[in-house]
């Protein structure tokens, strides 16, 4: 039998596909990929082993090969609150900005359409 040999790049997406929901199973994804089941999880291991994430504490194995995440502790949660609240801020500022920008370049239109009267 041949060894395939997969990119760098398609391991860390199939990795990252099974990692985005914990409804994924190995199985599931390997056959949409067409990889085996088994390399999957090999990936998904090393990617934790790599990533010092802790296979134990992040998530359990269901017998139907299910992952289910365990819940988050409170300082986990209030950590990832302050991060999205500050993203959310950046955000909100950019968002003002553009449009401060958007409304310069429609005043801008306007004046060099009513100058080009032909």
């Amino acid at each position: 039998m041949v060894m395939k040999v997969y990119s760098p790049e398609f391991k860390a997406d199939a990795v990252a596909l099974y990692l985005s929901d914990p409804d994924h199973t190995y199985e599931g994804v390997g056959k949409d990929l067409g990889v085996s089941r088994e390399t999957l999880r090999n990936w998904v291991r090393a990617h934790r082993a790599r990533s010092g994430e802790d296979p134990a504490t992040t998530s359990t194995s269901t017998k139907d090969g299910k992952t289910v995440a365990k819940a988050a502790t409170r300082e986990e949660l209030e950590a990832e609150l302050a991060s999205l609240r500050a993203e959310l801020k950046q955000v909100r500022k950019e968002n003002q900005k553009l449009a401060t920008e958007r409304d310069i370049l429609r005043k801008a239109t306007k004046f060099f359409a009513s100058e080009m009267t032909w």
